[in-house]
Parts: structure tokens; sequence; C-alpha cells
């Protein structure tokens, strides 16, 4: 397939998991993509793709500022010319407990984490875009926007639904779609980056139990997803497969949609 063939897509949170599967699939399909993080891990696999014979850079930021946002554009459209996707994969939840547990600093840890990289980066992408009259930006939202034990990381993500259609109402005739996936639970390998530094208490456990068994028993299909199955709607959506579609929230979770 070549579904991004002479495409420049930059991804965000492609060190690991389902951002690195979407930076590894669009190389092989013909993209030249730029893996964004705050994880070194991100030059392995932008080396891995380029070994392989793609086209692949990477760039070291943080997120969570919009410094880092507008520098990581800068490097993008410096590096290939021109941005003409944008997936927007950072976040995911910190901790996970009733809302009584979390403290002021968490709540706003979670909300900046979850919430703002994807509000920092689309602002910085759209001068790029609007200046093309073209781009697509793909949100990777959550379908936790109603589930337990994970309040603020809720809040966050119902934000990103929320800029998802908003977005997409104001960036239309600039020439620009706005879309967003919303993943249930996925499998996925142990994070070589963690989240919370501090080890979980055994309390702490039980509430993560609750929200993994309260997750899948909420799907139709009783499981999790695998990354591969995350993956491939955020590729059609990014994709010229997808010109006719904008505003929407695609829940990929079984059947939960949250």
């Amino acid at each position: 397939m070549s579904r991004f063939a002479d495409k420049v897509v930059v991804v965000t949170g492609a060190a690991q998991g389902i951002g690195e599967g979407v930076a590894r699939t669009i190389a092989f399909e013909g993209g030249s993509v730029v893996l964004a993080d705050r994880s070194a891990l991100a030059e392995d696999v932008a080396a891995e793709i380029t070994a392989a014979g793609g086209s692949a850079r990477s760039f070291l930021c943080d997120l969570e500022t919009y410094r880092g946002a507008e520098d990581l554009m800068q490097f993008a459209a410096g590096e290939f010319g021109r941005i003409d996707v944008l997936v927007n994969n950072v976040g995911g939840t910190i901790w996970r407990k009733p809302l009584e547990f979390y403290d002021e600093s968490q709540i706003l840890a979670e909300i900046t984490r979850s919430l703002m990289p994807t509000m920092w980066c689309a602002r910085a992408v759209l001068p790029h875009m609007i200046d093309r009259a073209s781009g697509v930006i793909v949100n990777v939202s959550s379908n936790a926007t109603r589930s337990i034990n994970r309040v603020p990381y809720a809040a966050a993500k119902g934000g990103v639904n929320a800029l998802t259609a908003s977005l997409a109402f104001e960036a239309a005739s600039k020439g620009i779609r706005v879309v967003a996936t919303a993943p249930g639970g996925t499998e996925a390998p142990r994070s070589t980056i963690p989240r919370n530094p501090e080890p979980p208490s055994p309390q702490e456990e039980v509430w993560h139990q609750q929200t993994v068994e309260q997750s899948t028993q909420s799907t139709f299909l009783k499981r999790y997803s695998t990354i591969d199955e995350q993956v491939e709607p955020i590729l059609f959506l990014a994709s010229d497969a997808a010109s006719y579609i904008t505003g929407t929230v695609l829940e990929v979770a079984g059947g939960d949609r949250g």
C-alpha cells in the first residue's frame, strides 16, 4: 500500500505503543514521518525506519508546552518543506483512583498531559496547513470519557473531543480536516517510559484492576484491543480515503462508546 506516498506526517508520542505503530506504518506506506517524543527512544525508532529504507526524523520535545509544539512544527516544516498530517497521540492516565483521592497537583498533571499537547500542537500546526489550504489533524482521544477511577483523565479527553468538533467546524473552510479516534483498553508491552515515577500502592493496584475490569466488561467483545487494531483506524482517518470525514470521533473500543 502507498496511502502516504509523498505525505509528510508528524506523529507525537511516537517512541512506543500506538504512536510508534502509526509512525512505522506510515513510513512503510511511503510517507515521510517526524517522530516526536520526550524520550530518546524516538531516535531509535527513527533510526530503524531509516535503516529499513523509510524516511524518518526524530525530534525530542516537551509537548506539554506551547514552545515544544511550535519548535516541533518548525522542525518538521524545515526538514520536509510542509506538514500534511498531524497525529496527536500524546496522553495517558497517570493515576487511577476515585476523584476524592486526587490532590490539586495530580488533577492539573492529568489535564496538562492528556489535553494540552493536543491543543498546543493543533495551534502550532495550523499556520503551516492554512498556508497550503490543506491538511489533516487526527487526535487520539479515549472512550474513557465515561469510566471509573480516572475522572481528570476523562475530563481531559472530553476536552479533546470538543476540540476536535469545534476545530473541524472552524478549519473546514481552510481546507483542513480534523478527526479523532477514541481507543478503548489496549494490550501493549509494558511502558518503558513510566507516567508516574512512584510505584503504585496496594490500594492503587486495586483501583487499577477495577478500571481494567470495567473497561473489558463494558465492551461487546469482552477484551482489550491490540495496538494494530488502534493503528489502522488512525491511518484510515489520516488518509485520502477519509476525505469526506471531519469533526468525527470514531470509537475504537469493541462497542463501548464511552
